[in-house]
């Protein structure tokens, strides 16, 4: 039997629309990053970019859970000593919701020359409207 390794120029990508609100950010981010990477899809191939297109709508509405809104912090470093910025998630969701949840999905991408190009794939707006309805998106999937 043959191994088929999927090529860069023969990758077919859909994109997809998904709704956050309600929706708990962890688990949310692990499905995005399943359709990012294309592990959906049988033609996955671990070091070539397959995987489709993902635009999140209302990310400021994404739940979390427990306390986590006061305890857990966002640190941002601006380069210069004792510049350390961090932030609570709610402070994060207030001034910047979208960072929440690109930093969730870029998390659990692998850490190399791959990842920053899966994540160009993932748009993420804070209220409910998108300027891709050109390349009508569709549902996201229930499978992932």
């Amino acid at each position: 039997m043959k191994t088929i390794s999927a090529k860069p120029g023969e990758v077919a990508r859909t994109w997809y629309v998904v709704d956050a609100e309600g929706e708990t950010l962890g688990r949310l981010a692990t499905r995005i990053a399943t359709v990012l990477r294309g592990k959906h899809k049988p033609q996955f191939t671990p070091h070539v970019d397959v995987g489709d297109f993902v635009i999140v709508l209302n990310a400021s509405k994404v739940n979390l859970t427990g306390r986590k809104l006061e305890q857990k912090q966002y640190y941002r470093f601006t380069g210069y000593l004792g510049h350390l910025k961090a932030h609570s998630a709610g402070q994060v969701r207030a001034q910047d919701p979208e960072r929440m949840l690109l930093q969730a999905v870029r998390g659990m991408l692998p850490k190399n020359r791959l990842s920053r190009q899966i994540v160009k794939k993932l748009k993420v707006y804070p209220g409910a409207e998108h300027p891709h309805a050109a390349q009508q998106p569709v549902a996201f999937p229930d499978f992932v």
